[in-house]
């Protein structure tokens, strides 16, 4: 186990434990101090710094910038923390040490009048050494003492060890010195770093210095197929828990940046905002919204399927909403994506003159993974943009294989997330391969996935688009053809039918065909129609003449019976006239009376 490490879990910051005579109190034990130096990522990698009141070995091999390492922590804990620093040189004078920097924007000239730091070149001549026979530190602990008090010094450089110990060479002398400057160094309670060359199969020339000091700093500066990184590494850190993996690092404009990309966590904020497409169809296939704020998204298929075109309207929409965008190409420059992209009705260079559109161009061999991934970081810092386009991605295959590249983009998709950078990457898949497979496998890091592709039928190539994944969100599973025209671009829906899949010309040809058989179709219906209405034309002039002719014989009928009926009353009183003529009923009346009569009077 790493020695810091087992330091850590002896004595943790965090741990605490009950206290005698208190059952609820609690101690917390404490860690040790530390000085933060500054240097962007150095603090993040180191925990908060370097260990406060102790030595420090910064080593590594010429060119590494050890250097300005270790003039950086002093500039930056002058101006930024108030801790005037002293920096002991052996190999440069003050001179050449202020130019060196002045290039990253250090005034040292200025910050040695303020009495912030003192620069101080001590020779070391190996003949004089000799001469004397004699050799200690002694003069140097009170030339170095000297400075500390003269500005209250809090942090201390020592440049290099190498220097200081060249004519020394009785091993036990210098463990001895060794030992006693960390030790002088520690008793005038300075943080201090202290650099060395980089030995063979040791930290360092001589051996000994990793093991005296508290904390120890490898710079690495190595060349790849003829490319040149920079790494960072805490090789060991006594009493802390430090990032023990390779950091790059890079010399930037404004000082050596470290980047400590794989400390990021899956902590990042998942926003429910979402940005256009600038596709508004492809809109459409998200629910009409697009995609989320905040979000990765891959467009990856095969040569011309249309990549370049997507991300630019990507970029060109955002634009429009008023948020700055940084274009990383690494296959064209910035005027030849203007002028392409404008053949499709996208007006780039409007935005661009704006300042909401900025361009970062260059070849992926320019130099190595550690710094274009350096550089995204330094241009995202500066510009602060909303959203990221990286066309394409699979060209930096060609600086770092496969496994290199994933690492890389999984740091900076992390790094897009943590700050709600929208990133939009494209991706190159070779013809043949498995379309459904990313050329640099960062599908599965990423929120949405745009799958573009090229069919072949009846002698023509058609683009066609689908979604294959868009996580949180409802989104179409239909392909879509996909047109380039001056007009921008189109979706339109393919032809599906009797189990094939028909684009452009076919599609057309097809469309033809269908739009004839459903005229066709609709002039018979519109056929039967007609002669349906003709027959219920038919009949209902056939009802209404029946109806007419029923009507005429129930009016011949009803005329029929008023007459009888008139006739039958008319012959009833004739009846009655005439029997009353007759006076029937008198008559009848008089011999039923006289019947009535006559009977009486016999008896």
């Amino acid at each position: 186990m790493h020695k810091g490490f087992m330091a850590v879990e002896r004595a943790h910051p965090k741990v605490s434990y009950r206290s005698r005579g208190n059952q609820s109190g609690r101690r917390v034990l404490k860690g040790v101090e530390k000085t933060p130096t500054g240097i962007r990522g150095v603090d993040e990698v180191t925990g908060g710094g370097l260990p406060k009141g102790r030595s420090s070995l910064v080593c590594g091999s010429a060119g590494c910038g050890k250097t300005l390492f270790a003039l950086e922590f002093l500039v930056r804990g002058a101006t930024e923390f108030n801790e005037p620093g002293v920096f002991i040189a052996f190999e440069e004078n003050e001179k050449e040490l202020a130019q060196n920097v002045a290039s990253l924007g250090f005034d040292l000239p200025d910050l040695v009048a303020r009495k912030k730091i003192v620069l101080d070149h001590v020779r070391v001549e190996r003949s004089e050494i000799e001469e004397t026979g004699q050799y200690d530190l002694e003069g140097l602990f009170i030339r170095l003492g000297y400075a500390i008090d003269a500005i209250g010094a809090k942090r201390v450089v020592v440049d290099t060890l190498e220097a200081l110990f060249a004519g020394l060479p009785n091993e036990g002398i210098l463990r001895a010195e060794l030992r006693r400057l960390f030790v002088w160094l520690k008793g005038k309670g300075v943080t201090s770093i202290i650099t060395g060359e980089r030995g063979e199969g040791t930290l360092t020339r001589h051996g000994l210095e990793e093991y005296v000091a508290d904390c120890v700093i490898l710079l690495d500066h190595r060349v790849i197929n003829q490319i040149s990184t920079r790494r960072l590494r805490v090789v060991k850190y006594r009493g802390s828990l430090h990032g023990t993996n390779e950091y790059p690092f890079l010399i930037a404009k404004d000082g050596i940046s470290v980047e400590a990309i794989t400390s990021m966590g899956l902590d990042h904020p998942a926003p429910t905002q979402r940005v256009s497409t600038g596709v508004p169809r492809l809109d459409g296939m998200m629910g009409g919204r697009g995609y989320y704020r905040g979000s990765s998204i891959l467009v990856s298929g095969t040569a011309g399927t249309g990549k370049t075109s997507v991300a630019a309207a990507f970029a060109e929409a955002a634009c429009r909403r008023g948020e700055r965008t940084l274009y990383f190409a690494f296959e064209e420059s910035r005027e030849q994506i203007i002028r392409n992209t404008a053949s499709i009705g996208l007006d780039l260079e409007t935005w661009a003159k704006k300042g909401l559109l900025h361009f970062h161009a260059a070849r992926p061999n320019l130099y190595g993974l550690e710094m274009h991934l350096l550089t995204m970081h330094e241009q995202v810092r500066e510009l602060k943009p909303r959203n990221v386009v990286i066309d394409p991605v699979t060209n930096l295959i060609s600086v770092g294989d496969e496994l290199e590249v994933q690492a890389m983009l999984s740091r900076l998709i992390d790094f897009f997330k943590t700050r709600l950078i929208t990133a939009l990457f494209t991706s190159l898949t070779a013809g043949g391969d498995d379309v459904e497979k990313s050329e640099v496998g960062v599908s599965s890091l990423m929120d949405t996935w745009l799958l573009l592709r090229n069919l072949e039928h009846s002698g023509e190539r058609n683009r066609v688009l689908y979604l294959l994944k868009s996580r949180g969100m409802a989104h179409s599973n239909q392909v879509r053809e996909f047109r380039l025209s001056r007009h921008g671009i189109e979706l339109v829906d393919v032809y599906v039918g009797s189990g094939s899949l028909l684009t452009g010309a076919a599609r057309m040809a097809q469309e033809t065909r269908d739009s004839a058989e459903a005229a066709l179709k609709s002039r018979h219906v519109a056929l039967l129609r007609r002669e349906a209405e003709q027959k219920q034309r038919s009949t209902e002039a056939q009802i209404a003449v029946l109806r007419t002719a029923l009507e005429a014989e129930l009016e011949e009928l009803n005329k029929s019976i008023e007459q009888e009926t008139l006739n039958f009353q008319a012959t009833a009183r004739a009846r009655q006239a005439i029997a009353r003529e007759r006076m029937a009923d008198k008559n009848s009346g008089r011999a039923k009376a006289s019947k009535g009569s006559g009977r009486g009077n016999t008896k």
